[in-house]
């Protein structure tokens, strides 16, 4: 099973959504040029760089998936995270701190960006299905429902070895979460936050990590949400009719099977400005 394509994306202060015409929506801080994406058409897919907590630069990336399998970029490119422009037959795509994966067609996973914590060393990856990047480090499901992890691992975040049946993976700052086939959680990582604290989870079928919590679509269109919710990015309890979510620092977007977008957390910079968003792809 391979993981839906991303259509929605949340960063540290931006929020990118994909419309049913291939084009490109972003609001939010852009000033690395990150929300440029106007221009961009033919996109099945995208991702939202973060920027780690303890920097204050504002300054991250996007990344769009075209139908033919190349990759577009945009944005904060100090470690050459943009550097995508070579890449062939990638299906999914995923975005770090200052790094950039793209999951390819025969399932092995190529990188580009910051590797000083080894995010970037995924060479020898193969069989992968799904694919999740955190601030420091960078997970991927096989074919056969396993997990795979590497980078910064003071906080266990890559000790997923263990990890059986998965369908999905979604990565945060210091934690990273496994989607099972059974609609439950898996978690490994900083606890502190509370945001693994998944245990008890039922019925979930798509899950996004932000840097501090972990938001999880149940199967009836409800949300679950847990951990950091400093600025209400976890006040998703209302929500209904949802088909998928996205999590970023501090804010979370969702996605109505209607196609317009729901936004909670912090508002700074306009991130949460996705009010007037209209035909946003849904997957079905």
């Amino acid at each position: 099973m391979r993981e839906n394509p991303a259509v929605l994306a949340a960063g540290r202060r931006h929020s990118v959504g994909l419309r049913s015409d291939g084009t490109v929506i972003a609001t939010g801080n852009g000033s690395a040029g990150e929300c440029d994406v106007p221009a961009w058409c033919d996109i099945v897919a995208v991702a939202a760089g973060n920027v780690h907590a303890a920097r204050n630069t504002g300054k991250s990336h996007t990344l769009g998936l075209r139908s033919d399998g190349t990759v577009v970029a945009t944005g904060w490119n100090g470690d050459g995270q943009c550097a995508v422009a070579e890449w062939r037959r990638v299906i999914s795509v995923a975005a770090g701190w200052r790094f950039s994966l793209g999951l390819c067609a025969d399932g092995t996973v190529v990188a580009s960006g910051r590797d000083n914590e080894a995010q970037c060393e995924t060479g020898g990856w193969r069989e992968i299905v799904a694919l999740a990047a955190g601030d420091w480090h960078s997970a991927g499901v096989r074919a056969d429902g396993t997990a795979v992890a590497t980078g910064n691992n003071r906080f266990g975040q890559c000790d997923v070895a263990g990890w059986r049946d998965l369908t999905a993976i979604t990565a945060g700052y210091l934690h990273t979460v496994g989607l099972r086939a059974d609609g439950t959680l898996t978690a490994t990582g900083q606890r502190g936050s509370g945001a693994c604290d998944i245990e008890g989870w039922t019925g979930i079928v798509s899950v996004a990590a932000g840097s501090h919590h972990t938001v999880g679509v149940l199967a009836d269109g409800r949300v679950r949400a847990t951990g950091d919710n400093g600025h209400g990015q976890c006040d998703v309890g209302g929500w209904r009719d949802i088909v998928a979510v996205a999590a970023g620092a501090a804010h979370t977007l969702g996605l109505r099977s209607d196609g317009t977008v729901l936004a909670v957390g912090d508002r700074a910079d306009g991130r949460c400005d996705v009010g007037e968003w209209a035909g946003i792809r849904t997957l079905g």
